[in-house]
Order: C-alpha cells, then structure tokens, then sequence
C-alpha cells in the first residue's frame, strides 16, 4: 500500500507539560486508525500535527505529493452569513453540486430534515455539527483527519457516519484517522487504534474490542502497570465477549485468547442481587406512567401532543436507555418521571420511598461551588459512601471516590472552576451518588469524558443499586449499563427487544414509508405526511391487541437471533453449521422487518 503522510521524532511541549517525545509514525493507503487516550494526554494535539494544523517544537511531518488531507475539528467553524447551501457546496450551481452521488448522499444522510437555503444562524448545536460534517464529506479527500465527530450527533446520525466512512473509499484507497470517545464507532470503522499515552503513541491491530484485548494481554505481562486500570480493561473485555458477540467476531478479535483472559472474571453485575437491594430500598413501587399523554401549545394555535397513551412501570432495580430523533419527547417523558413535568391526561403514581435524582447535561449544580477546591466540595455533603453489596460492599472516603474517578491527589486542592468539561462532569455525578437516591435519570452523561474515564463510570454503575433511565447518543455506553431499550415513535413508547439496531431498522422504515405516501389533501402538511384513517371502538381495541401480540412475538424473535449470534461467533471452523444458521438468521431477519413495518402502520393508525 502507497505511503500517504508521516511523522519523524515528533516533539511538542507546551509551558506545563511535555506532550510528545521522539514519536514516528505513518499512514497508508487504506488504513482506518482510532486515536484513543485519556483527555488531555495529546490526542487532538497529534490529529492537529499530521493535519498540518499545528507545527511541532520538534522532529517533521512529511506529506507524499498530491495527498489532499480534509480536517474536521472540534470547534464551530461555520460562517454565520451563509446558508446551509453556501455552507456546504459554496457557490456552486444546482447541476454541479446535485450530479454527484456522494453530495447526494451526505445531504440525505445529515441534512434532510434542514431547510436547505434556511440560515446556519438559528441550528443547534447538534445540526450546526451536522453541516460541518456535510461540509467536510462532499470533498474529494485521499486523508480525513476527524476530531470529535460524533459530539451532538445522535445514534442515527453516528450509525449513518458510519456506514459512510466504510462504503466512502474502495478497499485499500484513501485514509482515515479519527478522535472518538465513541466506542462503538471505533470499533464499527477503524481497523487499528493508536493508543496515546505517556508522550508515545502505541498502535494496536483492530478496532476497539481487538484493542482492549490487546491491551489486556500488555498489562499483564507489564508488572509495572497499575492493577485498577487493568482490571477495568479485563471487565469491559468480558462484556466485550459475553454480551456483544457481533463485535468480537469482526477480524483481529482472538476469541481463544479473549476467553483465556476473562475465564476468572465475575459477571458485570449481579441482577439478582442488586433488584433484592433495589426492593429493600424502594419498596416495590417506583414510577408508574398509567395511560399518560402530555401536550403543549402550538406555535399555530391549538397543542402539539408530544406522548400520546403511554402506559410504563418502573420497576425496582431496573436499567433501561431510552431512544428517539431529537424532539420525539425524550425530555418530557424524562420531566414525567423525575416530577417536574406534569401530564395532560392520565396518571403518575409514584412510590413513597423515591427520590429520583437527574444528571442534566448543564452543569447547574457545580455553579454554587465555582470558587471552591473538590476536596471541600465533597466532604461537606458525606463522609463516606458504599458501594456494591454483602461481602463485596466498599466503604470509600470521598478522596477515595474521586481517585476512582481518575482525579489525581493534587487535583483535590483544584477549585471546580478550573477543571476540565470532563473533570466537572465526573464531579457533577459523585454528587448526585452522593445525596444517595434511589432512582437515578442520566440525560448524556458520557459528553467530555474519554474511553478510560467512560469504563470507570460504568464500573461504578455497575455496583449502584437503584433505577437506573439512561438517554444517549453513546451507543456503546447504553449498550453497556442498561439492561433493555425504549423508544420513542411518533408519542408512543415502544420496547425495542432488539436494541439499537431494532430502533436503526424501525427509523429506516418509518422513513422509507413517509417519503412514499402521498400528500395530504389539508393544507399546513409537508407533503411528506402520510395520511391515516383514525380508528376508534372495536377496531382500536382490535388493533391495541395485535400491537401488543407483536411487540410479545418480537421479544421472542430477538431471543432466537441472540442465540444465533452467540452460535455464530463459536462455531467460526464449521462451515455446514455456519451455513445453516445464517439462513435460519435470515428467515427470523425478515420476519422481524415485516412485522416492524406492520407495528408502525398500527401505531399510526391509533395516533390519528
């Protein structure tokens, strides 16, 4: 493969700290790499260097002619007098720009539901992400160097990124080199991670699952290296292996190897143990939403209804992540459950022991103490803490929860002002731990934290015993620390045995469906709106029967691919096996897709 770009000798320093020394490394024609490491250890600092964005104190970068190297940075680089058009072909004429099949395609993929000539001016944060990607992704690039790409995306947009980052060059064209705390999309895309650490960078073959069982096998033969961190690695290597079979089939994971170094590791979590814990402090009541609709005024008169018949029981020691597009009412049913947003109709009965406590993604609660060292923070509120149960129960001082949060010692005398987005964030969460409640809301807890800072939190997690409702567009991290998904479809929530990729394959034909119905005969709609005929008496009843014999007939189908895949990934020399399951998967596949398209017919049909 053609050498595109690389680095001799690198050094860089800054006034406090020196960042690289001597590091050489290359890229070539087809490499896929991720670039992990704990936040402020150089990873952005290296993308910058062999992007040509930032000049080393020492050693050189060298580029072979001719490589065009396109760069996405972490910071808001758009220009508030363009449109999203301007912003994303220039002034480039329609035929020119819609002629080509990957501008077509980016502008599918990120753009569709934006207003094409509408101003970046009034976007979010999220879409204003959206179009810088757009922007970067319609060039014509040998090297993407990507920082941060998934920040403000949601799972959607991260699993499209995906798919086009793999489908963008033919194998062993063009380069990428990407900085993510996204685990799962390094492990979805990259075909090595460059570990950054201790001013040296280490590569390792294969995505994420491969690296953490490479790095597993490192730490043990490397007495030196600090037993907490390797014992992290092996856990989130065990979860690696057991739970998600799809990722440790791909190339470069040994599963031989991988199941050598698990073999002594318990499971993540005692579910029996921890509902037992949950019960005791929660009683048998949490939060039940009874037939539960919540609506507000329209911008044009009337109300928007937002959740429409939500029927929910919380139950004691739950874990659950909830789903939807950005305004299918995440928030709101969050608001119902916390108490701070009342129903229209229906009802919330709540238990007399719970007390809900929510990490929001602002960091109100830091405010009062902005001027203040950590140390004081956290032992004005307990002197100690508990974690895990029985025999395994650990007390900890507050200096003894912070280092598990990766705070160093001279950290403690730091005033919360002055720490990280990452650093506040983590101190945000102790706090809440702290006050001790016993149903805990975490709306994207994992933003500014990195891939080691994201296992400790999960660590932790995994020991707290209480309700645990998680929204994220941290696919990995969801994955991880709940026990079954939700969604959010058009006001209804919906059970998704099938997870993530069940919510994927429901938003795909939910898609496909508006853009093929006609418009409607009213005026107001967008011609993408399907119409439906309402429902009412007995066939609403008959089709709230068959909705729920679907959602019950499609657990059952999950559980018979669950074990496929679980067959799958063990019977790797067996061909006639391997055969033979791939063609029972792709029987209960289709199955599941026609009843999912016949689940959101229903479900429309009780909405109108």
């Amino acid at each position: 493969m053609a050498h595109l770009l690389g680095a001799e000798a690198l050094h860089l320093e800054f006034p406090t700290k020196e960042v690289f020394d001597s590091v050489s490394l290359g890229v070539d024609e087809g490499d896929r790499i991720g670039i992990v490491g704990r936040n402020g250890d150089g990873k952005s600092s290296l993308l910058a260097m062999l992007a040509g964005r930032l000049d080393p104190d020492g050693g050189r970068v060298t580029v072979r002619g001719g490589v065009r190297v396109g760069v996405l940075d972490q910071g808001d680089t758009l220009d508030d007098s363009h449109t999203i058009r301007e912003a994303v072909v220039g002034d480039a004429a329609a035929h020119e720009w819609a002629g080509e099949s990957r501008v077509r395609d980016v502008i599918a993929g990120l753009l569709a539901d934006l207003d094409w000539d509408g101003s970046v001016v009034p976007l979010s944060g999220g879409q204003r992400r959206r179009v810088a990607l757009a922007k970067l992704l319609v060039g014509d690039w040998d090297v993407l160097a990507l920082d941060e790409p998934t920040n403000h995306l949601d799972v959607e947009a991260i699993a499209w990124l995906a798919e086009h980052l793999k489908s963008r060059w033919s194998r062993g064209a063009g380069a990428l080199l990407v900085v993510t705390h996204d685990r799962w999309f390094l492990d979805e895309v990259c075909t090595t991670t460059w570990e950054v650490h201790d001013r040296l960078v280490e590569p390792f073959d294969g995505g994420y699952a491969a690296y953490i069982l490479q790095r597993v096998e490192r730490d043990r033969q490397a007495a030196s290296i600090e037993a907490r961190r390797q014992n992290l690695a092996r856990k989130e290597l065990a979860w690696l292996r057991r739970g998600a079979p799809a990722r440790t089939s791909k190339p470069k994971f040994r599963i031989d190897a991988a199941n050598a170094l698990i073999a002594d590791v318990p499971e993540l979590r005692d579910p029996v143990a921890l509902q037992s814990l949950a019960v005791s402090r929660l009683g048998k009541d949490v939060v039940d939403l009874l037939d539960v609709s919540v609506a507000y005024p329209a911008e044009t008169g009337g109300e928007k209804r937002v959740l429409r018949d939500v029927e929910w029981r919380l139950a004691p020691g739950e874990r659950t992540g909830i789903l939807g597009v950005n305004g299918a009412g995440k928030s709101t049913l969050l608001g119902l459950i916390a108490g701070t947003v009342d129903p229209t109709s229906g009802r919330v009965k709540r238990g007399k022991t719970v007390q809900v406590a929510t990490l929001t993604q602002r960091l109100d609660v830091l405010e009062q103490h902005l001027d203040e060292p950590v140390r004081l923070v956290i032992e004005r509120l307990r002197t100690s803490y508990t974690f895990g149960m029985g025999p395994k129960a650990q007390e900890l001082t507050p200096g003894q929860l912070l280092e598990r949060m990766g705070f160093q010692s001279a950290q403690l005398s730091t005033p919360v002002k002055d720490l990280s987005g990452g650093q506040q964030r983590r101190l945000q969460l102790l706090l809440i731990l702290l006050e001790q409640p016993n149903v805990l809301i975490l709306d994207e807890p994992t933003n500014d934290l990195d891939t080691d800072m994201l296992a400790a939190l999960e660590d932790l997690l995994d020991s707290w015993p209480g309700t645990l409702i998680v929204v994220s567009h941290d696919r990995y991290f969801i994955e991880r620390v709940t026990d079954q998904q939700y969604a959010l479809f058009d006001g209804h929530l919906r059970h998704l045995p099938g997870g993530v990729d069940e919510y994927l394959r429901l938003r795909k034909v939910q898609k496909a469906k508006a853009d093929a119905a006609p418009p409607r005969p009213t005026g107001g709609q967008t011609p993408s709106t399907p119409h439906v005929d309402a429902l009412s008496g007995a066939d609403r009843r008959t089709a709230q029967k068959e909705l729920s014999a679907i959602d019950r007939r499609l657990e059952r189908l999950q559980r018979d691919l669950d074990a496929i895949d679980v067959r799958l990934a063990d019977s790797h020399d067996d061909y006639e096996a391997l055969l033979d399951l791939q063609t029972r998967r792709t029987a209960l596949t289709d199955e599941v897709g026609e009843l999912e398209e016949r689940w959101l017919e229903l479900s429309e049909s009780l909405e109108a």
